[in-house]
């Protein structure tokens, strides 16, 4: 159902209840999940309300908005939202996920600038919470993605924030070993200003796929730098002179171009993710990801291998908890293929191998928006036991009918989650 007011999300839920069925919830179909059988699907599109408060710097959004539009409407005012990758998703999935986009080093977590989330619970309550009201669902929404509820509204701080260095280099897969050990030995001494990914990327021969990477490998090496851009060109010169680039696309851009850093696709794709964390990138680290995915390896059918990196303002404290785990660790990994056709299987047990086989130096630990899955086993991997049992717990206080559908791996991890001696 088409959902144009907090009243109608409500209804719903309270319908989906009293006939014994689950609610979900969709805006873009990004991040989307199996498993939708006798479910009451509620669209958020129309809830797209819209206000900027440029003296205060900070944005009140329906849940129906998604990046792209905050980050023109707030750069009226010289101010940016903590936008992920890609502006085409919604803000919501992405906020109640943590939210760790291309300035995260810098800036942090954007659910951290979170102010007030309004949500109808899995008990057919509208509620707006705050660090004050319903403390215990402020702490749970911004990390437990959609598990407590449906949010109509969100709103948040903004940064003054008008231009970036950043973009991206792309160098011939050839090249992936020199510049996948360059990268390696450069982000330790990347200070919080720069945030930095690199892919192995195999990119199909489409004409949205620019003609230097379409139908060959390749590797990207994503930058964002806040402040001068002269210090970022200096900062970044040491990829730049890597290997011989094929193309490279890094300069001085204003922030509403910031899908131009890891130009993810702009509609939802039938993908299969596989993700981790890792604490290092050490030698036999890179040894493993080249043989599974360079230039030698025929048989991977990922279209990218990424990592990013982390720390800096994404481990900070904060003055509010919330149910994002793992937010220490240094880099994040992740494969995405497209898991269609007769190679569909093949294709997803290609990232299953590649991820055992990098199994020994990572953390156990999975993001929210890195990791979008149903299976409880990959639930485990997102919450440590602590916070899994909180969680658990606030679900039973607010959904005790088991009403929403992405409260239900929660319930099922707690029971595969084994708590430590």
């Amino acid at each position: 159902m088409e959902a144009a007011s907090p009243e109608d999300v409500a209804a719903a839920i309270r319908f989906a209840g009293s006939h014994g069925i689950e609610v979900g919830v969709r805006l873009t179909g990004h991040g989307i999940i199996n498993h939708l059988e006798n479910v009451l699907l509620v669209h958020t599109g129309r809830l797209d309300e819209l206000t900027v408060h440029p003296d205060e710097a900070w944005v009140r959004v329906g849940a129906g908005v998604r990046w792209d539009r905050v980050l023109q409407e707030a750069a009226v005012f010289g101010l940016a939202p903590l936008a992920g990758s890609s502006p085409d998703v919604g803000i919501v999935g992405y906020l109640t996920g943590g939210g760790i986009g291309p300035v995260a080093r810098t800036y942090g977590v954007a659910a951290d600038r979170i102010r007030a989330i309004e949500v109808v619970t899995g008990d057919g309550e509208f509620r707006r919470v705050t660090p004050t009201e319903h403390p215990d669902l402020f702490w749970a929404l911004r990390g437990g993605k959609g598990a407590l509820g449906i949010v109509t509204a969100v709103e948040f701080d903004l940064v003054h924030l008008v231009e970036i260095y950043g973009g991206a280099v792309y160098f011939d897969g050839a090249d992936a070993e020199k510049v996948l050990d360059t990268w390696a030995e450069w982000c330790p001494s990347l200070i919080e200003e720069g945030t930095t990914s690199i892919a192995i990327l195999r990119l199909p021969d489409v004409p949205f796929v620019p003609w230097q990477l379409a139908g060959r490998m390749s590797v990207a090496v994503r930058f964002a730098w806040i402040g001068d851009p002269a210090d970022g060109q200096r900062v970044f010169a040491p990829m730049l002179a890597a290997a011989p680039p094929v193309l490279a696309m890094v300069g001085p851009m204003p922030y509403t171009e910031l899908r131009r850093i890891h130009a993810d696709p702009s509609d939802p794709l039938p993908v299969h993710e596989h993700a981790a964390l890792l604490d290092e990138l050490n030698d036999d680290v890179l040894d493993a990801l080249l043989a599974a995915a360079g230039p030698d390896a025929d048989d991977c059918r990922q279209l990218m291998v990424e990592i990013r990196q982390l720390g800096g303002a994404v481990a900070m404290a904060q003055e509010h908890a919330s149910a994002l785990c793992h937010r220490d660790a240094e880099y994040s990994y992740l494969s995405i293929g497209i898991p269609a056709g007769p190679d569909a299987e093949a294709t997803i047990r290609n990232a299953e191998d590649i991820g055992r086989l990098i199994e020994p130096w990572t953390t156990g630990g999975t993001l929210p928006n890195f990791a979008a899955s149903d299976d409880p086993h990959d639930v485990v991997r997102t919450y440590d036991r602590e916070t899994l049992e909180r969680l658990a717990d606030l679900i039973e206080t607010y959904d005790p009918d088991s009403v929403l559908r992405a409260a239900r791996p929660i319930r099922e991890a707690l029971l595969l989650s084994v708590p430590e001696d």
